[in-house]
């Protein structure tokens, strides 16, 4: 009889999160979702993301915090975890500027955490969302193979510090790994401090909204269901690989554009063409421009990014007006 695989999403209420569990139970896995609820945004969105799930009987949600080892060592004695998808962080690049200690505490002593705790119950098989935050300002398609030593924000440089620990994990305890480099993702469930929630909210308030820097400055835009397929990928790449592995992996769009063309896209779904822009100074930590070579995921995921970011922008605009999502969150 075929053995049905559990999967660990750490950070699993949260918008890549829940979209991800959603998926993973249609696709008859059990799914652990472990979330800490973190109050960057109301708990009430998070458990809204999860819906219907939780009466799921594949579907386990567990309220605590990665920093949390008794936690984590009990998890891991009930269940037989196969593959861990580790996307628990503390989010937002603006906010790490001022409060870096509370960054590398939750992204990197949580991670070595849930790193030890997965050595103990010998579960080798993880899956982690890093950032493309990592590269830093530089110009041009952005390839795996570039040298990330100047990351510009405190959040960045707690991702590249994970991956490197993950290094350390696949070296010395024959750990396989995949660190996914996310690139501007958007769509259903959104953070709503990310920028597409935040115009769009501002938008149907008829409130001016805010561009901080120039409006020509370009983000590889990737919506939620390609990112999701290509952590689905991942575990399928882990599962399929009789040899150890450790890979890096750009998932973009490969189609950066500006804060300008953005704008004209939401227009466009909303169907509102006079929208006040106020510019303010650029933000402390924020890169000028992101572009994702995807040449190295089209390969080893088979990832083919499909919802343009036109399309896309539809489609969040659809979810948003259906949702009317709560858009509180204490550091817009």
């Amino acid at each position: 009889m075929h053995k049905t695989e559990t999967i660990l999403v750490t950070g699993g209420a949260g918008f890549v999160g829940s979209n991800l569990c959603h998926f993973l139970i249609d696709k008859a896995f059990q799914v652990i979702c472990l979330d800490n609820f973190d109050d960057f945004y109301s708990e009430e969105i998070k458990q809204n993301n999860l819906g219907d799930l939780q009466n799921n009987l594949s579907f386990e949600l567990i309220k605590g915090d990665i920093r949390d080892s008794v936690l984590l060592d009990s998890v891991f004695s009930k269940h037989k975890i196969d593959f861990v998808i580790h996307l628990a962080a503390k989010a937002g690049v603006r906010n790490s500027i001022s409060n870096p200690k509370e960054y590398f505490d939750a992204n990197v002593n949580g991670s070595i955490c849930l790193l030890e705790t997965m050595k103990k119950h010998n579960v080798k098989n993880l899956v982690f969302s890093s950032s493309s935050s990592v590269y830093g300002n530089k110009n041009g398609k952005l390839v795996e193979t570039e040298i990330c030593d100047n990351p510009i924000s405190p959040y960045a440089v707690s991702k590249r510090s994970v991956e490197l620990l993950n290094y350390n994990y696949h070296i010395n305890s024959n750990f396989n790994v995949v660190n996914l480099r996310l690139f501007s993702v958007y769509g259903k469930n959104q953070r709503p401090d990310l920028v597409l929630h935040k115009f769009l909210s501002q938008i149907l308030k008829n409130e001016p909204i805010e561009i901080y820097g120039n409006a020509d400055s370009t983000r590889d835009y990737t919506y939620i269901d390609d990112v999701v397929n290509a952590l689905f990928s991942s575990v399928e790449l882990l599962k399929n690989t009789k040899k150890g592995i450790y890979e890096i992996i750009n998932v973009g769009n490969n189609n950066p554009i500006s804060l300008r063309q953005l704008i004209a896209f939401i227009k466009t779904a909303t169907n509102k063409q006079d929208i006040e822009i106020i510019e303010r100074d650029f933000v402390k930590g924020e890169v000028n421009n992101t572009h994702a070579d995807i040449s190295k995921a089209r390969k080893l995921l088979i990832y083919n990014p499909k919802i343009s970011i036109e399309k896309g922008v539809f489609l969040f605009y659809e979810w948003y007006r259906n949702n009317k999502p709560n858009t509180s969150c204490k550091y817009i």
